[in-house]
């Protein structure tokens, strides 16, 4: 740890964080859940927000991904996605869905406000971020694509999109 510079926990919860919490619409797979950990761990992510059916720690499938990050990230639960996102916004996040919509901009162009705190909402491995949460949004970010999947798993969009909105956020 100390030759590649790491941080301890306990420093590490005390550290500043990058101003997004990470919202999980109803993630089916722990392993996805794990990996998104292990993700806002890297960016320093202020919280993430499990709801309905996603798993929350401890648990051990959850734990292979994470890899010890669901002791350093900071989350919740919170039974109604619906309602984390309207509490959300009542704390002066943008809410942002990652999800491929007749609305969405492509990730590369939209620009994320410094001056800004926001909720990324990520949704289940099939069904994709919930209707009545995107109704709520204030913007969908879709990941452009050109081969003939149109779709990543929802770990990796979700490293994708946390990378761009940390390069704006992040700590210089």
């Amino acid at each position: 740890m100390e030759a590649l510079e790491r941080v301890s926990v306990e420093t590490f919860k005390e550290a500043p964080k990058t101003p997004i919490v990470v919202v999980l619409d109803n993630i089916r797979s722990l392993h996805n859940v794990g990996a998104v950990f292990r993700t806002a761990d890297a960016f320093s992510i202020q919280q993430i927000v499990l709801c309905g059916i996603t798993a929350t720690p401890p648990h051990k499938e959850l734990r292979k991904t994470a890899l010890g990050a669901t002791e350093s990230v900071s989350w919740e639960y919170a039974n109604n996605t619906t309602e984390a996102i309207e509490n959300l916004k009542q704390e002066g996040y943008v809410i942002v869905a990652a999800e491929q919509t007749k609305r969405s901009t492509f990730l590369q162009a939209y620009l994320p406000d410094p001056k800004q705190k926001y909720a990324l909402v990520f949704g289940h491995e099939v069904n994709g971020v919930d209707q009545t949460v995107l109704d709520r949004c204030d913007a969908v970010v879709e990941i452009k694509q050109t081969g003939t999947k149109h779709s990543l798993n929802v770990s990796v969009s979700a490293g994708i999109v946390l990378w761009h909105f940390y390069r704006a956020l992040g700590p210089q």
